[in-house]
């Protein structure tokens, strides 16, 4: 987890120090780990999580919580089992697309085409999430789905490993990146026909043994460049 916030402010999906990360702890149904408040990514090491249980009660560690990451993290982990690991910002490209009137991510290119079917959307912005009644909404508009665009605020994405997690998240950016790049040539976007999208979508089953592989790669980088992430 220490190391994806690190990746995360490389590739500049981080927003100051806001967002958060959280990732449920190996054994624990109602314990996770959660990054401290006032904290910039780039500094983040794995001494300095901090373990909150679903009530947003500190466990362990140092600092303390941002209110919206406990509603919203604690909404999540409590009504979607699967979700491991929950990652939250609000990196530009994605919230660019959150923000337009019915914004969606279309099936427009390769890497985009992994997200289909897989994303779900909040299109009833309600200000920042300080209330737990906001945070199990959110967990429910996220439904069956993976990742949730959450209107005029960013997006939330899940996964059942932080690689996985990390790796969408990723992804995600670079395909709505396309996409708003695409959008601001004032030309007729070419939308991929969804039968075409269904058996791409096939075409990308091996996603998990992908982001195990991208996802290494990154801590090799880091392990050479900052290794600090892992005191």
């Amino acid at each position: 987890l220490a190391a994806a916030f690190r990746l995360a402010a490389r590739f500049g999906l981080n927003e100051g120090i806001c967002n958060h990360f959280s990732m449920r702890v190996p054994g624990s149904e109602d314990h996770f780990l959660i990054n401290a408040y006032g904290l910039h990514w780039s500094e983040i090491t794995a001494s300095n999580l901090m373990v909150v249980d679903d009530a947003g009660n500190k466990i362990d560690g140092e600092g303390e919580v941002e209110l919206t990451a406990i509603t919203l993290h604690t909404g999540i982990h409590k009504v979607h089992p699967g979700a491991t690991c929950v990652l939250h910002t609000h990196m530009p490209y994605a919230t660019a697309i959150a923000c337009l009137e019915e914004g969606r991510l279309e099936p427009l290119s390769l890497s985009g085409l992994r997200f289909w079917h897989s994303v779900g959307y909040d299109d009833d912005f309600a200000g920042a999430a300080t209330k737990q009644s906001e945070g199990e909404r959110t967990a429910a508009k996220l439904g069956n789905k993976s990742i949730l665009f959450m209107a005029n605020h960013g997006v939330m994405v899940t996964g059942p490993t932080v690689a996985r997690a990390f790796d969408d998240l990723y992804y995600l950016e670079r395909a709505c990146q396309v996409q708003v790049l695409a959008m601001s040539t004032g030309r007729p976007l070419r939308i991929v026909p969804e039968t075409i999208a269904n058996d791409s979508r096939r075409q990308l089953d091996m996603l998990e043994m992908l982001a195990n592989n991208h996802f290494s790669a990154l801590k090799r980088i880091l392990d050479r460049e900052a290794p600090d992430y892992v005191s």
